[in-house]
């Protein structure tokens, strides 16, 4: 199903496991991260969850390859906001990557190694910190082919960031390395290459140790509210839905292998 979970007391660990394509997210994988988040944050055993990617990677985005043969699309048509839609706590709704409209009562932590780019980038966005390898990279890899951010992207950088900074990854696309990423306030964290996950366990399990009570209402406190939140990912994805078709024939673009390693000269 494209995921691997692991629990160690109060923490879980879930793992995107399609390192043959870089941890992209196909649609099957989607579903089992939404769920598989779902389940952790019912689950009255468990504290924290972290996020990560087998085979060195984290998550290379979308998988591209699907989106343009046509065989998300099904996914695709299932995923429409609905206008009413005001509350992801207690109305949980799947995002294309999975689990990036949910809003969560516990914290999860990205644990990143290798690439982190397009929706990828999104996930980690959506956790709530990310430890991220020296050697790591994270970009909104997307942009060259014409793919938009629907998975949070243009609402979390800008809070994460600040306008500006997010202005010049989102508009760019251009690769950042891990250094970067922690003066910028993205990286929570800046670990040795390989330490990543080590380190997310390490911080994952100070924080089961407070009392959860008062962490969690601290957590909800400073995020944006549901309501808020509902309405910007809404706007989000009504904004990328004009460009559905540039999208889709830069998914083409990229199975056909264009663009990929960061040539823009082929596009």
């Amino acid at each position: 199903m494209g995921i691997v979970v692991e629990t160690e007391g109060p923490v879980r660990v879930i793992a995107i496991d399609r390192s043959q394509a870089k941890n992209a997210v196909d649609p099957e994988t989607a579903r089992a991260l939404f769920q598989a988040f779902l389940d952790f944050d019912a689950d009255e055993t468990l504290s924290v969850a972290i996020l990560t990617g087998t085979g060195g990677a984290f998550c290379a985005g979308f998988d591209l390859k699907s989106a343009g043969s046509g065989a998300a699309d099904g996914w695709i048509a299932e995923l429409d906001i609905p206008a009413g839609w005001s509350d992801p706590a207690a109305d949980p709704i799947p995002g294309p990557m999975g689990p990036s409209r949910l809003m969560l009562k516990k914290p999860v932590i990205a644990a990143i190694e290798g690439h982190a780019v397009a929706g990828g980038m999104e996930l980690a966005a959506w956790c709530d910190l990310r430890v991220m390898a020296e050697t790591a990279i994270t970009g909104v890899f997307c942009r060259r082919w014409g793919v938009p951010l629907i998975d949070g992207g243009t609402v979390r950088l800008p809070r994460l960031l600040g306008q500006g900074r997010a202005n010049d990854l989102i508009l760019t696309g251009r690769p950042v390395a891990a250094a970067e990423a922690g003066a910028m306030g993205f990286a929570s964290r800046v670990v040795p290459e390989g330490r990543a996950l080590e380190q997310a366990r390490a911080l994952a399990w100070d924080l089961a140790r407070f009392p959860q009570g008062c962490l969690q209402a601290d957590h909800l406190s400073a995020r944006m509210s549901p309501a808020d939140l509902a309405a910007a990912l809404r706007r989000e994805w009504v904004s990328a839905s004009i460009f559905a078709a540039e999208g889709r024939a830069g998914a083409a673009r990229f199975a056909s292998g264009r663009g990929r390693g960061g040539d823009f000269s082929s596009l």
